[in-house]
């Protein structure tokens, strides 16, 4: 059975972490270490975990971010924020000749192979879900529309149906090209500010 236990918008975080392991190990487990957890991981991880709050809060206050959950806040509320991190995931794999070189599936097999490398550094959850995740290769479905819709329907699963997020594929194929806009813009922004917390 397909297993939806945390779709959110990993291939961004974990692209955005240049070409660093740690701090790309450290971004994409970011979300499981609350507080000042992160001070008992190594330092490039450490900086990994800041580098990744630090691209959540600079995209929630993002005028064109704001652009994309304002047309999805009537029908979704507060889960709009997650729908669009999907909808710009998808984004950034479709469009993903335009960022690297390296073809996406390529990029996605080393990064799997980052994680088996250091199973042992995961926080629990993380350890739980990483199999999964790489047995469905919930990173490269991104990439199809058909993947986004089977993204929503289990987000939407794990709210007990509460949110509608199922829906929500309607909404991207309605708005798609103000949707692919806005997140040119955020994105293109990510990287202005990912480039300069990576050199310092």
């Amino acid at each position: 059975m397909y297993s939806y236990y945390c779709f959110m918008n990993y291939l961004a975080h974990i692209f955005l972490s240049g070409n660093h392991p740690n701090i790309m190990i450290g971004n994409f487990v970011a979300d499981s270490i609350k507080g000042k957890k992160y001070l008992s991981y190594p330092p490039e991880i450490q900086k990994g975990i800041l580098l990744h709050r630090q691209i959540d809060t600079t995209t929630d206050a993002h005028p064109s971010f704001r652009k994309s959950t304002k047309r999805l806040h009537k029908k979704y509320g507060h889960y709009s924020g997650i729908i669009v991190d999907i909808f710009y995931d998808h984004f950034l794999a479709k469009n993903w000749t335009d960022y690297s070189d390296i073809p996406l599936e390529d990029y996605i097999q080393s990064f799997y192979k980052l994680l088996r490398d250091n199973f042992e550094v995961l926080p629990a959850n993380i350890q739980k879900m990483a199999p999964i995740m790489m047995e469905g290769n919930w990173l490269l479905i991104y990439a199809e529309l058909e993947g986004i819709d089977r993204v929503l329907y289990g987000m939407n699963r794990r709210t007990k149906l509460r949110s509608g997020m199922d829906k929500a594929g309607e909404d991207l194929r309605m708005y798609y090209k103000e949707f692919e806009a806005d997140f040119r813009v955020v994105f293109k922004d990510l990287q202005i500010l990912t480039n300069t917390f990576l050199s310092t």
